[in-house]
């Protein structure tokens, strides 16, 4: 299907090459920089301080935007805790970002990977603290507890991603629908079990009993529970899936299923056992990422965990789908996230203000990905559509 406004915008983005679409990426980010500079540095003049950052032209400032980017920077990067920090963060989003990029990269969309968290975060959380007893509290102990865990979040996530998909390939019923709802049965569920019977009875507070020491982790940098055990998993699961989805027949039938189920039948790929496959395969490491919180960041399940399901959508945006590209788009997020914790305490600047800049730089940096996603599904480019993002 040739594009249907040769040469305009979208047509551009869809045949885009990588180095191009790097040098977007960067200019995005440039621009967010100096678009959120500026409503800082607005913000500073109706807001109310003892001592103003700047003075220009006989008006005073509270905001310092240059002094902002620097701290946010520093918070992300500049000691060791933080570094830590960051990664951490990072850690769990790769996983959360690939979730979403599985699915998309099938013309699937799964919204539902803070639910397939949710319950992998669970599932292990319950392993643990079933199996724990009658392990030795040692290394040995550790090397069947950890894998154990992990594989039964990766299961219970699995089925869980595979529920939407059973719906789409069977019912057509719309994935964005059904994996939104599942969000909140899944939430509902945990609370239900956790508050009234698989829960630490002793505090008020819905979570489960912390596991063990030889149960967690060890952490990597000292003051953090950075493991850099989790990060190296996360990396090497973004350059299996790449491969898969890139080099195999399989992750060929894959992606053909969910973009073209009528092509795919045609040539005698059983398209809705993919699409079933592509949303369990997306839901197993939305699974995962449950169980590193609870491995590596809060050693119990707990109610109201971080919306960092919800975050890997945008990470995957901002990855254009491609497995390689989460990597640097989670460490974005990260160093985000890690240093507008510094700017609310160092500088004193409202954490709404730091909300708004950190979702203008997500915004500028991932809607040129965003544009071309729609672009290359829409037929637009001179492939006319599936490219190779």
């Amino acid at each position: 299907m040739s594009g249907r406004d040769p040469g305009g915008l979208l047509d551009r983005l869809v045949d885009a090459t990588v180095l191009e679409r790097i040098v977007i990426s960067i200019a995005s980010l440039v621009f967010a920089i100096v678009v959120g500079g500026v409503i800082v540095t607005v913000s500073g003049t109706v807001a109310t301080c003892r001592e103003p950052a700047f003075v220009l032209a006989s008006r005073e400032f509270c905001y310092d935007p240059i002094e902002l980017y620097r701290t946010l920077f520093d918070g992300a990067f500049g000691s060791l805790i933080n570094l830590g920090l960051t990664l951490q963060e990072t850690s769990i989003l790769l996983f959360t970002g690939l979730s979403v990029a599985v699915a998309f990269r099938a013309g699937l969309f799964n919204i539902g990977t803070q639910g397939q968290m949710v319950l992998g975060a669970l599932g292990s959380a319950l392993t643990i603290g079933w199996v724990a007893p009658s392990l030795p509290e040692n290394i040995a102990g550790t090397l069947v507890i950890v894998p154990l865990a992990v594989l039964v979040a990766t299961v219970v996530g699995g089925l869980y991603g595979a529920l939407p998909g059973v719906m789409k390939a069977y019912a057509d019923a719309h994935e964005v629908i059904t994996t939104i709802m599942l969000n909140f049965v899944a939430m509902g569920v945990a609370f239900y079990l956790v508050r009234n019977h698989v829960g630490d009875m002793t505090t008020d507070s819905v979570q489960t009993t912390p596991i063990p020491e030889f149960a967690r982790l060890p952490p990597t940098i000292d003051g953090t529970r950075f493991s850099v055990l989790v990060l190296l998993f996360g990396l090497l699961a973004a350059v299996l899936i790449y491969l898969l989805y890139e080099r195999t027949v399989v992750g060929y039938d894959l992606r053909t299923s969910g973009l073209a189920p009528e092509a795919a039948d045609y040539g005698g790929v059983d398209a809705k056992r993919n699409i079933v496959g592509s949303m369990s395969l997306s839901g197993a490491l939305g699974g995962i990422a449950g169980a590193m919180y609870v491995l590596m960041v809060h050693y119990r399940w707990e109610t109201d965990m971080p919306a960092l399901g919800f975050d890997g959508i945008a990470v995957s945006i901002l990855a254009g789908n491609n497995p390689l590209g989460v990597i640097p788009a989670a460490l974005l997020f990260g160093a985000l996230k890690g240093g507008s914790l510094q700017i609310d305490f160092a500088l004193g600047i409202p954490p709404e203000l730091v909300e708004v800049l950190r979702g203008f730089i997500i915004l500028f940096v991932a809607m040129p990905e965003f544009f071309r996603m729609i672009g290359s599904y829409a037929g637009y480019g001179t492939e006319g559509g599936e490219t190779d993002g």
